[in-house]
């Protein structure tokens, strides 16, 4: 799904929610946002050949970077990567496009991912233990892997990195992006990330029993859990001068992010929802903004019982909810995607950076689908209605990983006197 279809969708208040179809698991019965494509279908579409070793998140990321490129107008990049004339490092000696150390750019590729080349590694280790024939796959497994083996697709990036916090990590790939660009380390950045699903990835989050069998229900009274997801998605940074310079314009802008760890529990937030509260708060000190001049709040809002009822919490804490009446309108309006994507782990901190863009962009609050029942100790509705009551200008956006890795990013308009 692209991004015009993303934003379709959410206009249109349409999940990709559905049965397990490719993934090979007993579990068939479970929901998850699950990319309509085999992996066939994928190395087709990118002309892949499969004799190639290629994992699955790779196979999802390499399009959602191609996508980010070219909306960035970075176009020359996929000069060698047309529909028409895809190669991989496989088909030629030399990278198809100049190496990392020779690119007439500095720019930077961020991933984020945590499950990393699981899903074949789980097929194929029987094989690998007696009689080596697929070691390729194995040698995939670990999370750089997926980021260097896109990186190399595309051959034009001079400093490559992985980030594995968990549900936060691509969101602080976009953090550490901006950090590379003010500190000058790099004249361009792509940030995001992309994850699988895997039947370790499925069993896993099974075994801790936060699996909803319905459609997920965030911020819902009646809330029982998540249903996984999996996708890419990936953002270009770059700075002002840069984007002057090529004679761009900017979608929206980084105003201000914060990433903290209150190192609670190994997968719970802690009960007052400290760590979210902090990262919060960290992204607004950062870009100088009042709580009044937030104007949407994209949550992290998985539909755990644990992970609502804290957010909420952390929320009523910033915005002032137990100060006075005038403290309670100060809430902003505040909604998770996830029961359209199902939880994409990894990669959701950028899918939601994307859709927070698209909420600018458009003017839209994307609706917090299957809510019926507010949460008890919580004050606030989640929105139901997408039409905002003013022009969206800033939205905060929440990604919150295991461990307490707890990271907001406020994006935020542009000025038309900041393009000039």
């Amino acid at each position: 799904m692209n991004k015009v279809e993303t934003l379709d969708a959410l206009l249109n208040r349409r999940t990709g929610i559905a049965p397990i179809k490719y993934l090979q698991t007993s579990h068939t019965n479970l929901l998850v946002g699950e990319v309509k494509h085999s992996n066939d279908e994928l190395r087709e579409m990118l002309q892949i050949p499969p004799s190639e070793a290629f994992i699955r998140s790779s196979l999802l990321g390499i399009p959602a970077v191609m996508e980010a490129l070219r909306q960035a107008r970075l176009n020359n990049l996929l000069s060698l990567k047309s529909t028409s004339n895809i190669n991989t490092l496989a088909n030629s000696e030399q990278p198809p496009m100049q190496s990392r150390d020779h690119s007439p750019l500095r720019i930077a590729f961020l991933s984020g991912i945590t499950v990393g080349g699981m899903d074949q590694t789980e097929i194929w280790y029987d094989d690998f233990l007696t009689n080596n024939t697929k070691n390729s796959y194995i040698e995939l497994n670990d999370c750089g892997a997926c980021t260097e083996q896109i990186a190399d697709y595309f051959g034009c990036f001079a400093t490559v990195s992985t980030i594995v916090t968990a549900c936060s990590s691509s969101a602080n790939t976009i953090m550490m992006g901006a950090d590379l660009l003010t500190s000058g380390r790099a004249d361009i950045v792509v940030a995001g990330g992309t994850e699988c699903l895997s039947r370790y990835h499925v069993n896993g989050f099974n075994t801790l029993m936060i699996l909803d069998k319905a459609i997920c229900r965030p911020f819902d009274r009646d809330r029982s859990g998540i249903n996984l997801g999996e996708g890419a998605g990936y953002v270009v940074l770059e700075s002002e001068a840069s984007a002057k310079r090529r004679g761009v314009t900017p979608i929206g802008k980084v105003s201000g992010y914060a990433n903290v760890c209150d190192a609670y529990h190994p997968t719970a937030s802690s009960p007052d929802g400290l760590g979210p509260y902090l990262a919060m708060k960290g992204a607004l000190e950062a870009a100088n903004l009042t709580l009044e001049e937030i104007d949407y709040l994209n949550a992290h809002g998985t539909g755990t019982p644990n992970n609502d009822l804290t957010e909420g919490l952390a929320v009523m804490k910033l915005f002032g909810e137990n100060i006075n009446d005038y403290a309670r309108q100060m809430i902003p309006p505040l909604s998770s995607i996830k029961a359209f994507t199902g939880h994409t782990t990894s990669a959701a901190g950028s899918f939601e950076a994307v859709v927070s863009l698209l909420a600018l962009e458009h003017n839209f609050l994307p609706v917090n689908l299957n809510f019926k029942n507010r949460i008890e100790e919580h004050t606030f509705t989640p929105v139901i209605d997408p039409t905002p009551t003013r022009p969206l200008k800033h939205v905060l956006s929440n990604s919150f990983g295991f461990g307490g890795n707890d990271s907001a990013i406020i994006f935020s308009t542009i000025n038309e006197l900041e393009i000039v």
